[in-house]
This record gives C-alpha cells, sequence and structure tokens, in this order.
C-alpha cells in the first residue's frame, strides 16, 4: 500500500509540476523537525497552550448536559488505514469464559484480550508518530530516542488530558454534499467560506474539527478507506495553525489530509508538516455526525489519551458539549 501511494503521488506530482504549484508547498513545509518554542524538554507541542486559565474559561461556557460521543466503536472486522502497511487489525477474544449448561459454580468469570495497531479507529496521532530526515519534534533523533519498546520522547504517555474551546467545521454542509468526492483537497477557502455560514470564528488555542463527511460511508471498509479520502491541504493546514493557532487538528477521516498526496517525495506531507515542524498533534477517525445535525460548532472538547509508554499514538472517546456562542 505505501508503494501504491508512494507511486500514485509520483504521478500526481507531474500533474502538479506542470502547473508550477510545488514551488507553494516548498515555501511552506521546510522538511526539517523544528525545535519547540517551549524549550528543549518539550514532547507535547502545541498542547502547552492549554493553562488552567484556557480550562477553566471554558468550562464556565458549557451550555447544556448533552454530551456528544465522537468516539467510534472497536470492532473486529472495521476499517482500518493501515493494514495492507501490514499493520494489524482490531482483534478481540475471550481470555475466561464462564461454564455454561448446569453450572453450579457461584462465580461467573469473563475476560477478555485485545490485538490492536495504535492507530486504529478512533485516535490521537502523537508527536513521534512521523518525523523529517531521522528527527521528530524538537529535533529529537531517532538514534538517541528510539527504542525497542517505542520511543522515550513525545510518547502517547506523556501527553495530558484536554479540555479546550472545540471548533467543529462542517467542510461538507458548506458544500451542500453529503460527503466530499474522492482525493478532494480542503483549501483555505473551503474552511473559510463553511466557518462564514456557520457564524462561527477561531480562537487560539482551538481544537480544530473537519467535516468532509465520510463517516456516512462508516463502516463500509470498501467505501471508507485511506487510500483515496478527502481532507485538508497544506494551505489549509499551515492557515490553521500558523496563521489562526489552533492548537490541535482533527477530522471524521483516517489521516486528516487528503490521499494520495501531490508531493512527489511525501506521501504523508500534512503529517510530517504538523508533527515535525509545527508541533501540531492530530486527532482521526471522528464521529462527527450528531454535532453536525445539532448544528453544534462551538463546544467543550475533553478527551485523555491513554498512557502507553513510548506509543505513537493512542485510541481515545473523546467528547464535546455545547457552549455558549458569542455572535
Amino acid at each position: 500500500m505505501k508503494r501504491l501511494l508512494a507511486n500514485t503521488a509520483k504521478i500526481c506530482a507531474v500533474a502538479v509540476l506542470a502547473i508550477g504549484s510545488v514551488g507553494v508547498h516548498a515555501q511552506i513545509a521546510k522538511n526539517m523537525a523544528a525545535k519547540s518554542p517551549w524549550g528543549p524538554a518539550d514532547e507535547i507541542g502545541t498542547l502547552n497552550m492549554m493553562t488552567d486559565a484556557s480550562r477553566f474559561d471554558v468550562l464556565k461556557q458549557v451550555a447544556g448536559g448533552k454530551i456528544y460521543d465522537l468516539g467510534v466503536d472497536l470492532f473486529v472486522g472495521m476499517p482500518t488505514c493501515c493494514a495492507a502497511f501490514g499493520d494489524q487489525t482490531y482483534q478481540i477474544w475471550m481470555t475466561h469464559t464462564p461454564a455454561r449448561g448446569n453450572a453450579k459454580d457461584l462465580q461467573s468469570y469473563s475476560g477478555d484480550g485485545v490485538s490492536m495497531y495504535t492507530h486504529t479507529g478512533t485516535h490521537i496521532d502523537a508527536l513521534s508518530h512521523f518525523g523529517l530526515n531521522g528527527k521528530i519534534w524538537n529535533q529529537v533523533s531517532a538514534d538517541d530516542a528510539l527504542g525497542v519498546r517505542g520511543w522515550t520522547k513525545s510518547g502517547a504517555d506523556k501527553y495530558p488530558p484536554i479540555v479546550a474551546r472545540g471548533v467543529l467545521i462542517d467542510v461538507a454542509k458548506s458544500k451542500k454534499v453529503a460527503h466530499l468526492p474522492a482525493s478532494y483537497s480542503i483549501t483555505v477557502a473551503d474552511l473559510q467560506e463553511a466557518l462564514k455560514k456557520q457564524r462561527t470564528t477561531l480562537r487560539p488555542g482551538d481544537v480544530v474539527l473537519m467535516r468532509t463527511g465520510l463517516m456516512t460511508l462508516w463502516p463500509g471498509e470498501s467505501k471508507y478507506r485511506v487510500a483515496d479520502q478527502a481532507g485538508l491541504n497544506l494551505e489549509a493546514a499551515q492557515w490553521l495553525v500558523e496563521g489562526q493557532k489552533a492548537m490541535l487538528l482533527g477530522a471524521d477521516n483516517f489521516g486528516v489530509e487528503s490521499f494520495p498526496s501531490k508531493d512527489p517525495v511525501n506521501f504523508v506531507p500534512v503529517h510530517t508538516y504538523l508533527l515535525a515542524e509545527q508541533g501540531v498533534s492530530l486527532l482521526e477517525a471522528l464521529w462527527l455526525e450528531e454535532l453536525a445535525k445539532d448544528q453544534v460548532y462551538e463546544f467543550l472538547f475533553i478527551a485523555s489519551p491513554l498512557k502507553m509508554r513510548g506509543a505513537t499514538a493512542s485510541p481515545i472517546r473523546p467528547l464535546a458539549i455545547s457552549i455558549r456562542r458569542n455572535y
């Protein structure tokens, strides 16, 4: 699959070069892991934007008691981004089962085990997930911080609970489609148009979630797939994190960005730009359908990664609660 994506990217790059737009990508992405403005010990990037004051501020704005669950179910046979890359699918099995029939035991003991790729279902990508030229965020080298049990820097275990203002940008609704077309690249203009129609304004420190509508295809493995998913382009990602100072980006697709890549040498240019150059973590495979249906565009966002030492990602179950809107 990686080879297929890479080859597809090369084909697409020919067309891109013909219209001279590759230079734009080169200006945005420096293709070098950046030093953190939060110092040499930083391992969480823009999540440093959260403070006790910012958390308390959004908690004070809660406008109701309805809770929106933004996570998908985990089940055998579910769509997965990376089985084609050789990564494992989700599996669950019983390790203990109670006796059946005429059992006379007082206790009924059940237990189970799970095997899964950490990037399965709704999850957060840690800053160690993708690097550039052998280094991850804050110029940490694989030679210095990568062991057989994972990264010792910027793993999922280093991440704090996330409590922040969340914003939904419903691009699919803005374009009046059930879901965006295959491989559609969301532009800055698309985001601005959707925000204008929603009457929503972004603020520094926001968790920004993009709805492509692709969850309307879930859980169909043949339709909800990474190879040709719609998502952000590099310019839109830059506008969100450098222009609008978003703290965290997420989407209802597998990779936040669109696939296949138009960059001839990088099959995940948005990932590397956000994770390695900007220190911005990613939320993937979010369930945003209820938020969209109720037109809840501003909300309290709560999520907490599991403390999985050295992991490049963690399954999460994000929650959203509507907050008062300031028009």
